[in-house]
């Protein structure tokens, strides 16, 4: 009997359990995304509303895929993606909130 070699990719991926997470994975992605945009914003006095308002979706988004998350990999990734978008949020509200 001939042995079937499954090709294995050498790929980043947050599904370390072997299924696909797509939900979960696009939680992942938009609350780095949030984070990162929260960030970037709050160094600017002028746009803290984009900072406080982008900041606290990602807190939300970032919370929810916490709930949600399967594998440690998506855990992970969702606390650096919470940890920039709550520093971003807070920042956005010491320099004047949402007005």
């Amino acid at each position: 009997m001939a042995q079937q070699h499954a090709e294995r990719t050498h790929h980043f991926t947050f599904n370390t359990d072997g299924r696909p997470h797509p939900l979960e994975n696009s939680l992942v992605a938009v609350t780095v995304l949030l984070g990162v945009v929260a960030v970037a914003t709050a160094g600017f006095d002028r746009l803290h509303a984009v900072s406080a308002a982008t900041g606290l979706a990602g807190i939300l988004v970032g919370a929810w895929g916490q709930y949600i998350s399967v594998t440690t990999a998506e855990r992970f990734a969702l606390i650096i993606g919470l940890g920039m978008a709550a520093f971003g949020c807070y920042l956005g509200m010491a320099h004047g909130g949402f007005w």
